[in-house]
This record gives C-alpha cells, structure tokens and sequence, in this order.
C-alpha cells in the first residue's frame, strides 16, 4: 500500500484556553481534496497554520513523505524536549488565506509572480503567463485587487499560491468572503480547479454544502479534536458518534430502544413507533442505540396504502414548513419528531399544511445506527 503523503499527530495548546488535537491525520498520495469540517471555533484553521508551518505545535510530529516538517523529542531529568520545526518558506506548499491576503498596491500579474522572487526573470513571467491562462485570468493581468470581483481575486489568490508549483495546496474557508450568489457559482468551478492542479489539497470549511461539494475525503473536527476521517459519503451517511451526527448535520438522531432482532432486521421503538433497520451494525446485546435519519432519504405520501418498497410506514402530522434554500423543510409529529426535505413543487402537490395528516416512508438500509 503507498504511504499517505502527509501524516501528521500534533497537539497546539494556548494560554488560557484550548488544547487543540490532530490524531493521525493523513492525507493520500493520489491528489484530491481533503475537507476539514466544523464548526466555527473547532480548530480548524489552527490545524492548517501548524500543518503550513505558521503556527509551532507543543508536541507531536508532521511528515511530508520522506521530510519531517516538525518533531519533537522529550528529555530525561524533567527537562524539556528539543523541536525540529522546518519553517514555512521551506516546506514547498501553497497557502490561500480566507481574506485572500493580495497585495492591494500590485496589479494580478505581480501578484502572482510575488512568490517567484528567486527565479530567473524569463522563468519568473513564463510561470506567471501560465497560472494567469489556466486559471482564465487573461485580460485582467494589469488590474489592482480592488478592480476585481470576489471570484476574480479568489483565482488570482489561487494562481499564487500554485505558480510555485508547491507540493501540497492548503485553502482556509476560500469562499466565506463572497456573497452567497457567488459562493454558490464557484462552488463546482473551484473543485474543478483543484483536480485539475493535480496537487492535494487541503480544505477548512464550516459550511456543510461546501464540504460535500469539496471533499474526496472529509476530516471531522470539534471542540479541538478531530472525531471521524474516511471519504465525505461515509462520514456524511454513516457518522461513527452522536457528536459526529449533529457535526455534520444529520437532521434527525433519536435515541432508541431495541426490541427485538430476526432475519438481519432491528425493530425499534422510537418514541411511540416502530422503526425498522438492518441489523448488521447492533452490537450484541445492545439494549439501545441512536437511530440517524437524514432529511432527504424520508419520502411523504398522502395514501398509507400506496404500494412501495420502504418497510417502515409511519403515519403523522405535518407541524411546520420551512423555506431552506431550494427545498422546504418539514417538522413531522411520527410518534417522534422527524424531518423531511422535498422540492416546493412536491409540497404543492401533496398540497402540505401544518395540521394535515401524512405518511412517512423509510427505507430499513437508509436508518443508521449508533
């Protein structure tokens, strides 16, 4: 098996407030994007500025490959440990801050060549010509900072980073400075950017559209720990805690007691329900679990008797409707409380209003179980 290209365990602690943990932390040598997830607050960013050299963890260790970024060493006697920190300028990697961080008094094209300071002239304008063309920059090499729409500067700060041609891209929250227009349209544009480089990256986000957008592999930060790694899919559809869960926004997580096991399926009682799941993830004995539903994987029906896959079958009231983007949020009264997603036109045609009664349909492999 190849061996991921970084893998870092650290701890950076502050005065007087938290301590905040990357537990093996590793990223793969296949390129693609790797989203650090969270709230604000969750030491994120503090886990890229270590990681970037800008920021000296307390203790632990960050490998590059064959390269050992940072390293500690403890000593007998009760005196301190040595540090082996290699700094910033000399770990070869690209950094977008969130604000961008661009040269206000320097037009795009000198601040893209700003970092290629030690080359050659002609090599210094050929890089630059490059990144300006690649990310369809042309035209605007003459122009200041403030002359530039969001997205432009968000590009120029993206082709300095990777005219360097760094070994590894680390990006904090580079859309949160754009309005939400704006967010939305380069959601898709800056992922596709990122695999074209070909380099792997490194994403902080607390915004759950944008990780789920963003991520190859998504890293689960809270409270300064880091709670579950593994691909955005898994995390998002099968998160390993209940503090996960509520992370990354499961939208209904109910604590259940199990019934009874037969034929690989769960029965639950769930509130005054009955849900049923597959069995394969209880643990033996386990008298009860938390059931993990998302939004969008409850279907809604106004006929109980509609022929349909789902085994569970849950009569309710509709308690609320709410707008949440392009979809309608909707508080069901299942015997539990229980949400659901649908399009304006699904809520039209079912003809949806606080009050009404209504059937809620889940499929047992779509319940997960903690």
């Amino acid at each position: 098996m190849t061996p991921p290209v970084l893998h870092a365990s650290f701890a950076k602690r502050f005065v007087g407030g938290p301590e905040i943990r990357a537990d093996d932390l590793h990223l793969d040598a296949a390129g693609g994007v790797t989203v650090l997830f969270g709230p604000s607050g969750a030491g994120k960013t503090t886990i890229l500025r270590c990681l970037a050299g800008l920021d000296t963890p307390d203790e632990g260790t960050i490998r590059f490959g064959d390269e050992v970024w940072f390293e500690t060493s403890s000593s007998g006697g009760g005196r301190r440990g040595t540090k082996r920190v290699v700094p910033p300028q000399h770990r070869n990697l690209g950094f977008v801050p969130q604000d961008y961080a661009l040269f206000p008094h320097l037009d795009v094209a000198a601040n893209i060549a700003y970092g290629l300071r030690g080359l050659a002239p002609d090599e210094r304008k050929s890089r630059a010509a490059e990144a300006i063309k690649w990310l369809g920059l042309d035209g605007l090499e003459a122009r200041l900072p403030a002359e530039l729409s969001g997205g432009q500067q968000q590009r120029v700060a993206l082709a300095r980073a990777v005219v360097r041609r760094p070994r590894l891209l680390l990006l904090d929250e580079p859309l949160s400075a754009l309005d939400t227009p704006t967010r939305q349209r380069l959601r898709c544009g800056l992922r596709s950017l990122l695999l074209k480089l070909n380099v792997p990256s490194i994403l902080v986000t607390h915004d759950r559209l944008e990780a789920a957008a963003f991520g190859d592999q998504l890293v689960v930060v809270d409270a300064g720990r880091v709670l579950q790694s593994g691909s955005a899919s898994e995390v998002f559809h099968r998160p390993a805690s209940v503090e996960v869960a509520r992370v990354v926004g499961t939208d209904t997580v109910l604590a259940c007691a199990v019934v009874g096991v037969a034929d690989g399926l769960v029965t639950l009682a769930a509130g005054s329900a009955r849900l049923t799941a597959l069995a394969e993830a209880l643990p033996p004995g386990a008298p009860r679990v938390h059931v993990c539903i998302r939004a969008e994987d409850v279907i809604l029906t106004s006929d109980a008797d509609v022929h349909a896959s789902p085994r569970n079958r849950l009569r309710g009231i509709v308690r609320s409707l709410a707008a949440e983007g392009p979809l309608v949020r909707i508080e069901l009264d299942c015997g539990f409380p229980l949400k659901a997603l649908l399009t304006p036109q699904a809520c039209a045609e079912l003809k949806l209003r606080p009050g009404d009664p209504i059937t809620a349909m889940i499929k047992a492999p779509q319940i997960h179980l903690i």
